[in-house]
């Protein structure tokens, strides 16, 4: 069976003070995932889980962690499955497994990788959740100043600094992260221009919209000085005490505000990415660019936006058939 702390087996416990066998490694592994790639210590730290996992696995199981058999290692993955991880989960292990044994064989631990190999299971293919546009026209009037009729209500200085947030990410579509680490110095207004830092420390410049340039600049000319208070911070976004406004900050904040619209509560703040990219492509950006606006290293991931509504296709075959 798998528990919270791995796969478990018939072969007893072990003292978990005792240190691993390859756990050296695996320290020395993460720190170039953090210094030679800039991997953010949310990755980081996944890795180590994961990787953690199959070593004590293979304490259990009694065998050299680093020189496993294929035979042996499809039993690791055999058991995850029996013990009903989803495959997203057996996957994500796979990866981390597989960056491990590449790093050990490129820096001469080992001589064979018997990992790289390795497929995982197939995962059922979906398409990413977005906001419709009704939902999403709801969601943004939360924190605007304007309710439901229409009527100008009074906002709080939280509230001039969440709709800008929203707005952001909705306008260019940056990971959550990405919006916590802005710098002030990232921002340029007068040119509706954001430059953003994504994975491995990448750099790109991503155009806004007037609607999220007015909702910046009303956030950053008034109500970002009142929550500092007279601290000084490099980040764009501040929190009530005049510190970062982080990403867990953020979170828990689209919660929030999904509950007092009325969203589906299931819905996170990605979902603000995924439907900026599936709308503007609607709207017949190319896919080049978008993936260009997005950070993808790869066009295959830009190309899951690329998926048509049905009321579109309706649209489309009412307009393009003869009897249409």
């Amino acid at each position: 069976m798998i528990s919270d702390a791995g796969v478990e087996s018939d072969c007893g416990k072990y003292d978990e003070d005792e240190q691993l066998v390859g756990e050296d490694e695996l320290v020395a592994y993460l720190e170039s995932l953090s210094f030679e790639r800039n991997l953010s210590a949310h990755t980081v730290r996944n890795y180590r889980n994961d990787v953690s996992d199959y070593l004590r696995w293979a304490k259990r199981k009694e065998l050299d962690p680093f020189h496993i058999t294929h035979r042996q290692f499809r039993r690791y993955l055999g058991e995850m499955d029996a013990a009903r991880y989803s495959k997203r989960t057996i996957n994500r292990h796979l990866s981390a497994l597989k960056g491990f044994f590449s790093w050990l064989n490129v820096s001469g631990i080992i001589d064979v990788d018997p990992v790289s190999a390795m497929s995982g299971p197939k995962s059922a293919s979906s398409l990413p959740k977005v906001i419709r546009n009704n939902d999403m026209r709801a969601f943004l009037l939360v924190h605007s100043g304007i309710d439901a009729d229409g009527e100008q209500v009074e906002r709080t200085c939280e509230d001039v600094r969440d709709q800008a947030v929203l707005e952001l990410m909705y306008a260019c579509g940056a990971r959550i992260l990405e919006v916590a680490n802005l710098k002030l110095c990232d921002v340029d207004l007068s040119s509706q221009l954001v430059k953003v830092f994504g994975k491995g420390s990448k750099e790109r410049i991503i155009p806004i919209h007037d609607l999220a340039v007015e909702s910046l600049r009303e956030y950053r000319d008034h109500s970002r000085d009142e929550l500092l208070a007279g601290k000084t911070s490099e980040f764009f976004f501040v929190s009530s005490r005049g510190g970062q406004f982080s990403d867990q900050a953020i979170r828990r904040m689209f919660k929030k505000t999904l509950l007092a619209a009325g969203l589906d509560p299931t819905l996170s703040p990605h979902a603000m990415r995924h439907t900026f990219a599936s709308d503007i492509l609607a709207g017949g950006a190319d896919l080049r660019s978008v993936q260009e606006m997005l950070g993808h290293a790869s066009l295959s991931t830009t190309q899951i936006y690329t998926h048509v509504s049905p009321e579109r296709l309706k649209a489309i075959h009412s307009q393009a058939h003869p009897r249409g």
